[in-house]
Formats: C-alpha cells, structure tokens, sequence
C-alpha cells in the first residue's frame, strides 16, 4: 500500500446543492420494491441457477410480495430466453406482478428481447447504456458525449416502435445511465430527458428512470446529493418514477439507499441477502426490516425469514454470512455476560406487560426476532466469555429453573470454567448438565435414604428422623425444627457436624399436571464466610429442600 497522501485514486467530487432538503427529510412509507435476483443475482454465481431453480426461486419473490421482478437478461442465452417464455407459457406470472427484462442500447438484442416477451400480459423493458467518463474512454473507446447519447436515444426510439407494433398489453420503460454515480450530473440529466422526449410518459405511464452506483465510489451523502439534485433539475418529474440501483462496493451500500429515498427517489432495486457482481448489489431485506424498525410497513412478507433463506441458499449455493444483518445465525446471540444479562432483564420486564401493546425495549436487540421467524432460543449462547446472567437465563427459558439472583454467579463461574477448558461454545444440554453434575441432588459425603416426620402439637414442631450414609457409614440422626430443613438441620448439629449456617432457601415447581417437579435452592454459609449453593429436585417437595440443603453441605466439605 502507498505511504502518506495517496495520488493514486481520484477524490469523489463533491454536489453543490444549495438548501438541500435530504438531511431533515424522515422515511414514511415503503418505496416500490424491484428484485433483480435473477438477474444481477443469477450472473454472479459461480454455478447460475438452471430454469427449475430459477422457477423456484420466482415463485419465492412474488410469494415475498415483490410486484416488479427483473428476470433475467433474455438476448443473452438460450437459458434466459427460455426461462422467460416457460413463465409466460406456463402462465406462472401472477396478473399483479410484472416482469422486467434487462437489454443493452444495440438493436439485435432489443428485437430478441421482445421476442421472447410475446404473449405477456406485462412487461417493464430496462434499457441501459454507460454513460460515465471511464466508459466513454475506455468501453467507448472515447465516443463523444453526444454519440453515447444518441446510443440511448436511439435504443428508447427502437424500444417505442416495438412497444406500439407487440402483443403485450402493458409495457413500461425504464432506463439506465449505467455508472450514474461516476457521471457528471449535468450530462446524466441531459441524457435522461433525451430519452424522455422520445418515449414521452405520461401521469398514467410514467418512466422509470434508474440512478446506477454501478460501482460505489463516494460516501452515501454525496450519492443523496446526486439523486436529490437529479429530482429536482429533471424536467417533469411528476411524469418519472426515479429508481435506486446500489452497490456495496465501499460497504455502504444501504445507507445510500436510505439516504436516496430521503433525496427523492420512489423506488429500489436490489436483492434478497445482497447477491451480486463483486461485493454485492443492495440488500433489499435489510432496507426493508431497517423501515419496519422504524414503525414502517415495508409491504413485504418477511415473517418467515428462516424458510426464505433456505430457498435463497438452496438455489444460489451462496451462504448468508453469521452476522448478517437480521437474517445471520448469531445477530440474535448475546455472548458477553452483560450483554445477556441486559436481555434477560429486558425479556422478563417485557413478560410482565402486554406485549402487543408496549414498545419494544430490550436492549441489544432492535427487532423482535419473533416478528421475522426467528426465536429466542438462539438469542443466548454461552462461552467462556459469557456472564452469569446468560447461564441462568438458559437454565430458567429451557429447562424451567427460576435460580435465586445470589446464585447467578456462583452457577456462571462454575459454567465459564468448563466452557474455558472446552474452548468452545456450550450446548444448552451442556450447560444443564454441568449445572446437575455440581449443584444438582449431589450424595457425596452425604447421602439422604429416608426420613420419617411426626408433628408435635404442643410446640407446633416438627421432629424429623432420618436414615443417612456418610462417608460410606450408615447412620439414623434425628431433630426439631420448625420444618423439614430447620429440623434436619438441628439433627446435623446435634451429630457434630454442623459447621455452617443457613443463609437462604427458596423453591419453586417445574412443569404442569402429574410430571410437576419441585425445585428448591439453600445456601449456606461456612464459619470462615464462604456462601455455598445447592440445588434439590424431587416430585416431592420437602425432599427437593432436604436435596438442596444436603448438595449445599457437600459442595461445602469439597471447597
């Protein structure tokens, strides 16, 4: 790489545009949506789809909701062609959605083009030529301006004459100063409104005229500038549909979207996860949940994002990467501790409302993964770096244990250290096992084989006689209390080995009807000040306390 100032690429140039309005202007409704998955999509995979993936794959966008879905490029090859009119004479184009097919300005390909439309009840023709300084030069081998411009005048001229002799009921243009983002303004507009005088839209059938960062050169603010000084120069624009066509060239391709919608634009073309030539072209998704984010209707189905992006995977043999925006495996997944523990916090606060009629407040997350297919199984996953919070929320959302707050670190350091020695990530199973093999029933020193309980009215104590074994020794003790633990308690004292007291019990069921368990939590504390938990499950719950109390002796004579 060059050292200091970098001569080597030229500098965006910047628009002036006095009072430009994009910076105060706020989203409200959803833009027109055009998938070009099949098309720019399709030319950028390494194996294109054959015509039954392609079929596949129509049948998924419109079921998405997409109206206007460019399928392909038909003068290009036999597949193409042939797609194209499977869909037309198979009528697998539902009446409300219209195909849009993409032609260069040179005149065999435009008539194959309309070849392979004849029978469509609708069509939008896609005209494009380059237009920028480089591709003058170089793709042009250095045509003037006014010879790229008669290219477009006179494909639009051709594509009118066609247009007014075919069977189509409806056809609609749009056209493309390709690299409108590298060409200078004044000339893209000059070119635009030459092409509109030829096909003369009106109010009932305006033109599309589409704005290319073909490939992405500036910030996004300079690309809003564009579009808002295009919309505002362009000479009857009430008769225009001004279109976006990003790139992801510089990263940013979505927020050049965002902020050309702001500038004026109507309408966006992009596709499904991002696909496209190099870093990808927009991807229509995110700029539509971003909208639904906002409290905006993006009037697309994406409520079942999972089962969309298998048919994308399946079809495209592309994967959508881990942390992709919404649709990723792990933009769900909290992995540092207070990240999990902000969630958990956030998820039980929103349990206690109604939550079809409160904002959505959890932090770390700003869409309900419900809302888009996804779950929240997946929200917590734990690793060496996770907090206690994250553990607990595990343990409580998969397995039903609700631990008492002062036990979440004790049961988080104890699953880090063995996350810590796997050096990997923990399986919910995992986690659950680990929590039983330390906390849970434990029977060694000390082992519970029954008991036997009286009550004695006249002090309203309860005298417990137990059958124990300790270090491999059987053994019958016997106390008073004011209840199971207390009296099990004294029992222990009263053999000499009571070495702690108790600080804390709780307990709580697991589950419904005849397979209800109980859960029950004590803490106790050694002479020398350690706090020690142990966990007791049983259908019973006196012995899911006594369970409790004995793990927490045990895991005290081991420390």
């Amino acid at each position: 790489m060059h050292k200091g100032t970098i001569s080597k690429y030229p500098k965006a140039k910047k628009i002036s545009i006095k009072n430009r309005t994009w910076p105060d202007n706020e989203h409200t409704s959803a833009p027109i949506w055009a998938s070009v998955d099949l098309r720019d999509g399709n030319q950028a995979l390494a194996i294109p789809m054959n015509i039954d993936e392609k079929l596949k794959f129509f049948d998924c966008l419109v079921k998405t909701g997409f109206k206007e879905i460019e399928i392909g490029f038909p003068s290009a090859n036999d597949t193409e062609f042939n797609f194209i009119r499977k869909l037309i004479e198979e009528n697998r184009i539902p009446k409300d959605v219209t195909i849009q097919v993409l032609v260069q300005a040179r005149e065999h390909l435009i008539k194959k083009t309309f070849e392979s439309l004849k029978g469509a009840h609708s069509a939008i023709i896609h005209l494009y030529n380059s237009t920028s300084p480089l591709q003058r030069k170089v793709t042009f081998n250095n045509k003037s301006k006014e010879e790229i411009k008669a290219i477009a005048v006179e494909g639009t001229r051709l594509v009118k004459t066609l247009s007014e002799q075919c069977d189509i009921q409806n056809i609609r243009f749009e056209y493309s100063p390709e690299s409108f983002s590298d060409t200078e303004l004044e000339y893209a507009l000059e070119v635009c409104q030459a092409v509109m005088d030829v096909w003369k839209p009106t109010q009932e059938n305006p033109i599309i005229l589409n704005l290319p960062a073909t490939v992405e050169i500036s910030t996004p603010n300079i690309y809003a500038d564009q579009v808002e000084w295009f919309c505002t120069h362009l000479n009857n624009r009430d008769l225009a549909i001004i279109s976006l066509h990003t790139h992801n060239d510089r990263g940013t391709g979505v927020a050049a979207t965002e902020l050309g919608l702001l500038a004026g634009a109507d309408r966006v073309e992009g596709t499904l996860f991002g696909n496209g030539e190099r870093t990808g072209n927009l991807d229509i998704i995110t700029v539509a949940l971003n909208l639904y984010s906002q409290g905006i209707d993006p009037e697309l189905e994406l409520g079942d994002l999972d089962s969309l992006r298998t048919i994308y995977e399946e079809v495209t043999r592309m994967q959508v990467p881990e942390r992709h925006p919404y649709s990723g495996d792990l933009v769900f997944t909290a992995f540092s501790g207070s990240h999990q523990d902000a969630i958990k916090k956030g998820m039980d606060l929103r349990d206690k409302k109604s939550k079809d009629r409160v904002l959505w407040e959890v932090p770390y997350l700003h869409i309900d993964p419900d809302d888009i297919g996804r779950n929240y199984e997946a929200i917590i996953r734990i690793n060496s770096q996770s907090g206690k919070g994250g553990v607990a929320y595990i343990l409580n959302h998969d397995y039903g244990l609700d631990l008492p707050k002062a036990m979440h670190p004790e049961v988080g350091e104890v699953t880090n250290l063995f996350a810590d020695r796997e050096s990997r990530e923990l399986s919910a199973d995992e986690i659950f096992a680990q929590y039983k093999e330390t906390f849970v029933n434990l029977e060694a020193p000390l082992k519970l084989l029954s008991i036997d309980r009286t009550f004695n009215e006249a002090d309203d104590s309860l005298i417990l006689k137990a059958q124990i074994e300790k270090d491999g020794q059987e053994h019958f003790i016997e106390g008073t209390g004011n209840g199971p633990i207390s009296a099990f308690v004294d029992a222990i004292d009263k053999e000499g080995w009571k070495d702690f007291s108790l600080n804390d019990y709780r307990q709580h069921s697991i589950g419904s009807g005849s397979k209800t368990e109980a859960a029950a939590y004590v803490q106790i504390v050694s002479k020398q000040g350690s706090h020690v938990y142990g966990c007791g499950i049983d259908a019973n719950i006196e012995k899911a306390g006594l369970k409790a109390l004995i793990s927490a002796y045990n895991r005290l004579q081991k420390k």
